[in-house]
């Protein structure tokens, strides 16, 4: 049984090498960023709105999250601050309970105002729930944000190609910064 976790384990940690080995380049993030975005605002007009209100949005389009009883996930995205990107970030998380499988989502986080924004700005790697906690937003069926959401500094949500996903949470993932 030890033996076998251990090989898991060695298996995500080759996972996580050749990850960063073939880390994007800023072109191909900045496209993936549009597609998500497109596809984040035709979803959610209550997200786009928020969106449209928010001091920066961290966007990242495709975040890989796989496990055999150890997991973790990884993906790399922008932070945009009136439209533009203004820096790289990765996102990672480790997780260890019952899981299998493997599955693609991608995430937008909004800072809702400035102070919240440059704190993140400021940090060196920057820990949902720890740093910063985040409501993730759950959509009611009129397609409506709960008011309690919306009021919130910093609002993530998670989705995939079959919509908003629910039940999901940021806490434990890291942002750090790339060099690009």
């Amino acid at each position: 049984m030890i033996y076998r976790n251990l090989a898991y384990l060695v298996m995500l940690m080759a996972m996580f090498v050749s990850t960063s080995a073939m880390a994007a380049s800023k072109e191909q993030i900045d496209t993936d960023v549009k597609a998500a975005i497109a596809e984040f605002y035709e979803k959610s007009q209550a997200g786009k709105a928020l969106a449209e209100k928010a001091s920066g949005m961290l966007v990242f389009p495709k975040v890989i999250k796989a496990g055999i009883g150890i997991g973790g996930e990884y993906g790399e995205g922008a932070l945009l601050v009136e439209g533009k990107t203004v820096e790289y970030y990765s996102t990672a998380a480790a997780s260890v309970g019952f899981q299998l499988g493997a599955q693609q989502k991608s995430q937008i986080i909004l800072f809702m105002n400035d102070e919240v924004l440059q704190k993140f700005r400021d940090s060196d790697g920057w820990e949902a729930g720890v740093d910063g906690s985040v409501a993730v937003a759950t959509v009611g069926a009129g397609g409506e944000l709960s008011s309690n959401t919306a009021q919130q500094p910093i609002i993530g949500f998670i989705f995939s190609n079959k919509g908003l996903m629910y039940n999901l949470t940021l806490e434990g993932s890291k942002m750090t910064k790339l060099v690009r």
